[in-house]
């Protein structure tokens, strides 16, 4: 099983395909999608629920996939450390991995307790467009970023034809839909 944490803030089509090339190449029995729940560094977030919806609009029609909120279960300020050894003593039978692009593993040194967290769930590491790393597969997910989206969704550009081809291609209907729906991301982060 690939635990696959993140903001969400929203899911997008790369997060997507991570899950689904983990499962098709990377061979994760299943992936399980952990929102964090409270930033560690204090980052402006969508509310929890609501990226947990879009997280399960995301992900919809794959059953490998599962959405969890183990992250809030958890309580306080989400750390990968403490949530892979809770998957871990949850499902001691099950091979752990932990999903992460080959960004994050440039970033790693500021991660509390990698070390450990390796230990427990070694990185399963997906190719990120700019992020080159030797544990990296040729498989490069395409360059899309939360931030982007959000700015896309937020913009009051003349051209809103342009913006709209560009959330099309960026974030799945379904999720777009709901952001819109419940105006997520009109005000605040």
């Amino acid at each position: 099983m690939a635990v696959f944490g993140g903001s969400f803030n929203p899911p997008h089509v790369a997060h997507l395909l991570a899950a689904v090339l983990a499962i098709a190449t990377g061979g994760a029995s299943k992936v399980l999608v952990v929102p964090t729940f409270r930033h560690p560094f204090a980052k402006p977030l969508a509310s929890f629920e609501h990226r947990v919806r879009m997280c399960e609009l995301c992900m919809a029609g794959h059953p490998q996939i599962e959405v969890s909120r183990v992250e809030q279960e958890l309580g306080g300020e989400s750390r990968t450390l403490r949530l892979v050894e809770h998957v871990r003593a949850t499902s001691p039978d099950v091979d752990l991995r932990l999903l992460v692009g080959a960004d994050i593993l440039l970033e790693s040194a500021k991660w509390h307790g990698w070390e450990a967290i390796c230990a427990v769930a070694p990185p399963m590491v997906l190719g990120r467009v700019g992020a080159l790393h030797p544990d990296a597969p040729v498989a490069v997910l395409p360059d899309v970023s939360s931030t982007r989206v959000r700015q896309l969704l937020t913009a009051r550009e003349a051209d809103g034809d342009t913006r709209e081809r560009e959330l099309g291609a960026l974030v799945p209907r379904d999720v777009l839909a709901y952001a819109r729906a419940h105006s997520v991301y009109v005000e605040g982060p």
